[in-house]
């Protein structure tokens, strides 16, 4: 409905366990229209930022999502990169990632989105935030969020669109990155009740959302509807 409507659709998304090529492909399979153009992700971001900074990461990331970083210099690391490395975070993986972090004069810690938790078919899982807070409490060092909710992140999409952030509307299940990240970049932002969203949500002491709306489905025929 969306794609055959005139509004401009992208997808925001923290995921960092596969590139994009390979997370646009597994929604394709899954009956989803959407291009590689459409997604965005933060390990790009964090590629164009090494670069234009001119750091060499130590990477504490999923073993899929290293080709995103194939073009990085990754020789006498003097910055760290976490993603959600899933298994990988170990407590030799970490203290790896420390002792970088510790030995620099100025360190700099970049985190792919700061969530604490998601949802897999088998349930709730840690998400990288967790891992990422161990690290500023030992390092004594802020991590440089890039992805939801960081405001820069909302805001690549708006220019790739084209568009103000009040002329915009982020739905999503996460009422912290989702929803308060795109209120916070000036956005209207709605959460679904569907994937990790929880009742309490609702009562949340900070956040709240410009509307709930039980799945994507609700909430596209009501963006249309009220566009009629």
């Amino acid at each position: 409905m969306l794609k055959e409507s005139d509004l401009q659709l992208r997808f925001c998304t923290n995921e960092t366990q596969a590139t994009r090529e390979k997370f646009v492909a597994k929604l394709q399979r899954l009956g989803f229209e959407l291009s590689v153009s459409e997604v965005f992700s933060p390990a790009p971001a964090v590629v164009a930022s090494l670069r234009q900074r001119q750091l060499r990461p130590h990477l504490l990331v999923h073993d899929d999502v290293l080709p995103e970083f194939s073009s990085v210099d990754k020789t006498n690391p003097n910055c760290v990169v976490i993603g959600d490395a899933a298994d990988k975070f170990s407590y030799q993986n970490l203290n790896d990632a420390f002792r970088v972090l510790i030995g620099l004069e100025k360190p700099v810690l970049f985190s792919m989105g700061r969530g604490r938790y998601y949802k897999e078919t088998d349930g709730l899982k840690l998400d990288v935030g967790v891992y990422m807070k161990a690290l500023e409490y030992a390092c004594d060092v802020e991590a440089e969020v890039i992805g939801k909710p960081a405001p820069m992140f909302f805001q690549s999409v708006l220019t790739d669109m084209g568009i103000q952030p009040h002329e915009a509307l982020m739905i999503g299940d996460d009422l912290v990155n989702d929803v308060g990240g795109a209120q916070h970049a000036g956005m209207k932002g709605l959460q679904v009740r569907t994937g990790k969203y929880r009742p309490s949500d609702e009562r949340h002491p900070t956040v709240t959302a410009d509307g709930y709306v039980d799945n994507l489905a609700a909430a596209v025929d009501a963006i249309l509807k009220h566009r009629a």
